[in-house]
């Protein structure tokens, strides 16, 4: 029984440090040799409008209100050097995630060259990433009705700190 309790206790503990976001890739490259990956600059926007029109039967009456938010992250110094697929992934808080998939081992008898597989890459650019530890492990759907997807496991390089505010 006390281990039942002491296994649980892990388990619960195991699955609270996970964190689960969604997470637009801003940036990816992918090489089957040993490459230099430098983290771009990013920048986005988004706009808001409202108008609204009011007339009578001889004349129209239109006004109406925009408001645009920008967003906008430096590219970084510096580069990690990497082999396979990697990506700059953008958390909800603006922080940079860099992470990196590299050419797994798959035994296929066809000797050295053949006994590998590249990483699974999205070709969406919004998925979901559970982050544990070091590792992501992305998911992103792959079917018309939203039920089948995909994943694969990445390594954690970095995370970036979001651009600080020039306002005070």
């Amino acid at each position: 029984m006390k281990l039942a309790i002491a296994g649980l206790i892990l388990a619960c503990a195991a699955s609270a440090s996970a964190q689960k976001y969604t997470v637009k890739i801003v940036d990816r490259q992918e090489h089957d040799s040993n490459y230099n990956y430098s983290v771009p600059g990013y920048s986005s926007s988004n706009t808001n409008a409202n108008a609204n029109c009011n007339g009578d039967g001889s004349s129209v009456n239109c006004n109406g209100t925009s408001t645009t938010n920008t967003f906008s992250t430096p590219a970084h110094h510096g580069s990690f050097s990497v082999r396979g697929a990697t990506y700059s992934l953008l958390l909800p808080d603006g922080r940079i995630a860099v992470v990196n998939c590299d050419i797994k081992f798959a035994e296929h008898f066809a000797g050295a060259a053949g006994n590998h597989r590249n990483c699974r890459q999205p070709l969406v650019d919004n998925v979901d990433a559970d982050f544990h530890g070091d590792k992501a492990k992305l998911e992103w759907v792959v079917s018309l009705d939203g039920k089948k997807k995909q994943s694969e496991t990445y390594k954690v390089l970095g995370i970036l700190d979001p651009p600080k505010s020039d306002t005070k």
